[in-house]
């Protein structure tokens, strides 16, 4: 799945006492169901074998991958709004929540409709960047969800001031999601492991796509071995992963790169115990994608893991250069190996970086943080007058 932490809000909000019933679109002919006690209900748009716009990939991925899926967007539109207008007609929810508001909110709006209860939309920033770069003639229609929504979130600073270039007037309240993975309360990695002469351990978690910057921390992996023993491990997957190995093998670093493909979260979690740093060397793509928060850096900041992130996107909400981690200029290798070098120097500034991370990450991207605003978000929609309190639907 794609979005593990949207099944840990779920359940974080389900323990609160808040019922959650989901609707989302069916992949492969999948049909209602029931997971870990939270009622599942899934639209068809097309015939099974060709209902896979969805799931192992976002959609604006999976259409600039392949654009001929786009054909799949209005069955996929049509049926997902009338769906949402027939559990809406069910009765009994108090809220409802769309991510992802294009096209998602369309259904939102559907079955805000019939069911005359507050809408809550969530932007993520990839949906907005897609919409006004490359498909500019439903930015009328994004403002529209923009404006009709009685609560908008976004899941950084910088994604809130997308939303806000689009609708100046409007209310926008930032409510990121959380790591999927926890940490053990005695992780104090701290990037203590490696002396001067060890093996430097450096960790990469993510999609190999290409704003991740991967191209980027290679070659600083190839002018770091110069000078000093450095090993990257890679974890996950994506298209780029033939073209990232065949680039290792070229710079004659693939005996210190390794790629372990998607792994479990036991195994994930032995990866963070081991790693004396992780970085994310994330670039704005030749799409104008950017890194909408970057939740990797909540995982290794809870692991104790000091982190290295280029300045984009929503990542400096959470790394604050010198305080909680080192912020570089996107696309800088120069740079890059520069921050790295100086981890692996100073331990004690390591040391210093995680604690002071892990303060922030406890502060604002801990789960009880988030389920707090989120409750408190919903209680407030539900209690305006004209809505009838009897549960809450997401």
């Amino acid at each position: 799945m794609i979005t593990p932490w949207l099944t840990e809000t779920i359940e974080r909000l389900r323990k609160r006492g808040i019922d959650v019933e989901v609707m989302a679109p069916s992949y492969r002919g999948q049909h209602q169901q029931v997971s870990s006690g939270v009622r599942v209900h899934r639209f068809r748009y097309a015939p099974a074998g060709l209902e896979t716009l969805t799931h192992d990939q976002t959609v604006p991925d999976r259409l600039r991958d392949h654009p001929l899926y786009a054909a799949l967007l209005p069955g996929y539109v049509v049926a997902g709004s009338i769906a949402a207008a027939r559990l809406a007609r069910s009765g009994g929810f108090d809220v409802i929540h769309a991510f992802w508001p294009l096209p998602h909110g369309i259904f939102g709006l559907a079955a805000r409709g019939v069911a005359r209860v507050p809408l809550v939309s969530t932007f993520f920033g990839a949906e907005l960047r897609w919409v006004t770069r490359q498909l500019p003639y439903l930015t009328p229609l994004l403002k529209a969800i923009i404006r009709r929504s009685d609560a908008v979130t976004a899941i950084s600073n910088h994604t809130a001031g997308e939303v806000r270039s689009l609708v100046p007037a409007a209310n926008v309240v930032r409510i990121p999601f959380g790591a999927a993975i926890e940490a053990p309360e005695t992780a104090t990695n701290g990037g203590a492991h490696a002396s001067a002469s060890e093996e430097y351990r450096l960790l990469f978690v993510g999609r190999l796509v290409e704003r991740k910057g991967m191209e980027l921390l290679l070659r600083a992996i190839a002018h770091l071995r110069r000078e000093c023993p450095v090993s990257l491990t890679v974890v996950g997957d994506g298209p780029l992963r033939p073209q990232l190995e065949r680039l290792a093998s070229g710079m004659r670093i693939e005996e210190s790169v390794r790629f372990t493909g998607y792994v479990s979260v036991e195994e994930l979690g032995r990866l963070y115990s081991m790693a004396d740093a992780f970085v994310l060397p994330a670039v704005q793509d030749s799409k104008g994608d950017v890194e909408g928060l970057g939740v990797v850096l909540i995982e290794a900041l809870t692991h104790g893991i000091p982190v290295i992130a280029s300045r984009s996107g929503g990542i400096p909400d959470i790394v604050r250069d010198e305080e909680t981690g080192l912020l570089v200029d996107p696309g800088d290798v120069e740079s890059l190996s520069a921050a790295i070098r100086r981890l692996r120097a100073d331990p004690d500034l390591a040391r210093r970086l995680v604690d002071s991370g892990r303060q922030h990450v406890a502060k604002t991207f801990s789960w009880d943080v988030i389920v707090n605003d989120l409750q408190a978000l919903y209680e407030q929609l539900a209690l305006q007058p004209g809505t009838v309190s009897s549960r809450h639907g997401a």
